[in-house]
């Protein structure tokens, strides 16, 4: 019972991160109205350009979080530049196997500079448990489970309260209307593709700090959690994305409780497939909901 209780501690905190992903998704699709597959290498360069950090200048973490988020974004202006600007009025299969391209070349570049082994972060965080009850729970997923939650609450608000969050809203939900009442649709679509590039960085950065490891290889699988989640979430439904990366963490951690670990991503994936035989929307009633 004790183990069992710890996997769902243990799927919440990697849920929170899962969730974390699946929102930056969710905006740069919503926002930018094209799929990406080029979301896992944007993690992973943030997690790398965090990782130099840690070497050279310490175990900051806000300091590495900024960077993380920084890298990223130029990664999403470079995507943006690249892969989606020329394509808004062409069709979207054009803009989609350009970021498969992309994605492509940002891996093979990075096993060259980087390599393709795995890279230890190690003592990033000084770890401490805490036991309540039956239940034990590191210093470490409670910041991973904080920081997720602030940074979503932090989202919600810019959406919802500023005059910025309204015109990535616009753009998110009809282009032409918003260009039509003044609004710069490529400098919004850009600034929305990087904001969800950046929560992106953050969100690789989180899972390699849980798993005290990075790797140049590892933004495939990551990009393909990101985008289940956002799937299950209507790709655009920024809440329900996130509800998505939540259940695929549970269901992981659940699952490998009766089995074993490498079988982690058959959980994942076999939910997802169950969930769209019976419910092809995802979580959502209707598919297409914007941010």
């Amino acid at each position: 019972m004790e183990y069992f209780l710890n996997q769902i501690i243990n799927g919440l905190c990697q849920g929170a991160i899962y969730a974390l992903m699946a929102i930056g998704y969710s905006v740069v699709v919503g926002v930018v109205g094209m799929v990406t597959f080029t979301h896992g290498e944007v993690m992973i360069m943030g997690a790398f350009a965090a990782y130099y950090v840690f070497q050279y200048c310490g175990t900051n973490l806000i300091l590495g979080f900024t960077v993380a988020f920084l890298a990223s974004w130029v990664m999403g202006i470079f995507v943006y530049k690249v892969c989606y600007e020329r394509f808004f009025n062409s069709p979207r299969h054009i803009s989609l196997l350009c970021t498969i391209g992309f994605s492509m070349l940002v891996k093979n570049l990075a096993q060259i500079f980087f390599g393709p082994n795995q890279i230890p972060m190690l003592n990033i965080v000084h770890i401490k448990f805490y036991h309540i009850g039956a239940m034990q729970i590191s210093s470490l997923q409670i910041m991973i489970i904080s920081l997720v939650v602030c940074l979503a609450v932090a989202l919600n608000y810019i959406f919802y309260h500023t005059k910025f969050g309204v015109m990535l809203r616009a753009v998110s939900q009809d282009k032409s209307a918003a260009y039509m009442v003044g609004i710069n649709v490529k400098r919004i679509a850009m600034l929305g593709n990087c904001v969800g590039c950046g929560l992106g960085g953050i969100a690789g950065l989180l899972i390699c700090i849980y798993y005290q490891v990075v790797q140049a290889t590892m933004g495939g699988a990551l990009g393909m959690k990101a985008f289940s989640a956002s799937v299950l979430g209507g790709l655009t439904d920024v809440r329900f994305s996130a509800l998505g990366g939540l259940c695929i963490g549970l269901v992981e951690n659940l699952g490998i409780t009766v089995t074993s670990a490498s079988y982690r991503d058959v959980f994942a994936f076999g939910f997802l497939i169950l969930v769209l035989i019976f419910k092809p929307t995802g979580f959502v009633k209707k598919r297409g909901t914007k941010v």
